[in-house]
């Protein structure tokens, strides 16, 4: 086998492979005298059978078997002697070959980049952090009251804001019914803006027995295009109008709860609220971090991992688009200008996750069993009183287990890089700890869920 290398450019590299006629030949004999130990032909016992009869039969067949055997160890080959990290899968084509012939191809393969780690103690941090107001644990109080609160019926009653009016109703636009816009004995609170603006307050001063037609027009950003900025009619019966009961807040509200006591209750949700304080204290240390890391490395980055990338952001924003969910930034700008801000994200993303991923070599950082499971748990946690449906999909579903591992993996190396940088810790207003936009130096992101 003779490897010859026809190009190198940046990451890029190009090798021709060639294998000589005399080697194929020997690999078909040694196959086809595997073959012979067990084949079968008429007038011979299995295994009997002249192996010129059975060169003759199998000859071209096992010719193909052994060209896609020497393409694949050829590839390994150059990898293995080239000392090659491809990014991706590299790319074989067969340039020459015939029966008695040598066997010529080429492998196109981008590598990866050599990343040198440098000292993370000259990175300067900030840890945010915020006490939790005491307006916020009653106000998450009231919130769950308002959730359990139950509602009596009041004949003879005009609906007012704050009541639950059990409606049956019919949409159409431009005279004929959509998909989705009927519904029966359905309970809407007034004043919940449940509904398209407008919709619930035509309905104020309604009493049992009213048949009313709603007049609304559908947002301009409504998730179904089709309906997106129409005018329709929703021709509406009020069956019932019910007015809410008051909601004590004490121990027997707590004890409904399944705490011992209001001030249990209140501790809960104090901690609860404090989680959700710490995990925006998380995010902004994680993005000072992150583009800390940005501007501080500068390697190449292989074009079809980057590509790759683009793609699914790319597609992404086709989907946002389709059903009007684009963000309010990305509806001032050009597609032009959308699609030059991601392929910036899709480099930067590429970049950083070979960073870490080095980091994380270097570091011996690994996933523990117990890692995993703290993951889970987590994730269960999110979902109260479902823990227990939560933790039986994990345990059934080796692939959604495995999806954890990513995120696991990166948190451990943001831990690792953060334990060596210089971190102050500052006490803000809750306000300033959910500003994510505090540094308007910084490169704007088209939306969130886009950025790295």
């Amino acid at each position: 086998m003779k490897i010859t290398e026809l190009k190198s450019e940046g990451l890029k590299q190009e090798f021709k492979v060639v294998v000589s006629a005399a080697d194929i030949e020997k690999k078909i004999d040694a196959r086809i005298a595997q073959i012979a130990k067990t084949a079968k032909l008429p007038g011979f016992r299995a295994g009997k059978a002249p192996v010129s009869m059975l060169k003759q039969k199998y000859h071209d067949s096992v010719m193909g078997e052994v060209v896609e055997t020497l393409v694949q160890e050829g590839t390994g080959e150059v990898i293995k002697s080239k000392k090659l990290r491809p990014a991706v899968q590299p790319n074989v084509k067969i340039t020459s070959f015939a029966a008695g012939k040598d066997l010529e191809f080429e492998i196109d393969t981008e590598n990866l980049p050599e990343v040198k780690v440098g000292d993370f103690s000259k990175i300067a941090l900030t840890k945010y952090t915020a006490e939790v107001p005491a307006a916020e644990v009653d106000k998450a109080l009231k919130y769950l009251s308002e959730a359990r609160k139950e509602t009596a019926k009041v004949d003879g009653k005009a609906a007012e804001k704050g009541d639950v009016v059990m409606i049956d109703f019919v949409g159409s636009v431009d005279g004929k019914e959509f998909k989705g816009g009927k519904g029966s004995n359905y309970p809407l609170e007034l004043g919940s803006g449940t509904f398209i603006p407008g919709f619930e307050d035509q309905l104020l001063g309604a009493v049992a027995g009213d048949k009313i037609d709603v007049k609304v027009k559908f947002p301009e950003n409504y998730h179904a295009k089709e309906l997106a900025g129409k005018d329709s009619v929703f021709a509406v019966e009020v069956k019932e109008v019910r007015e809410p009961k008051k909601v004590e807040i004490n121990d027997e509200f707590a004890k409904s709860m399944g705490e011992e006591s209001l001030e249990k209750l209140k501790e809960n949700i104090k901690n609860r609220i404090k989680g959700d304080y710490e995990n925006a204290s998380r995010m902004k240390i994680k993005r000072q971090l992150l583009d800390a890391l940005d501007k501080e490395y500068k390697f190449a980055t292989p074009d079809s991992l980057v590509d790759a990338e683009y793609k699914a952001i790319v597609d992404q924003y086709e989907q946002a688009k389709k059903y009007n969910q684009l963000d309010e930034s990305e509806k001032k700008k050009t597609e032009d200008e959308l699609l030059k801000e991601y392929k910036d994200i899709a480099v930067r993303r590429v970049k950083l996750g070979l960073l870490l991923s080095q980091v994380g070599q270097d570091a011996s950082v690994s996933i523990k069993p117990e890692d995993i499971n703290e993951a889970i748990m987590k994730e269960a946690r999110k979902y109260p009183g479902q823990e227990k449906a939560v933790l039986d999909y994990y345990l059934k579903n080796k692939q959604a287990v495995e999806a954890l591992k990513a995120p696991i993996f990166e948190e451990k190396i943001v831990d690792y890089i953060i334990s060596k940088a210089k971190v102050e810790e500052k006490v803000v207003s809750v306000e300033e700890l959910y500003n994510f936009n505090e540094d308007a130096s910084k490169p704007k992101k088209t939306a969130a869920k886009k950025s790295a």
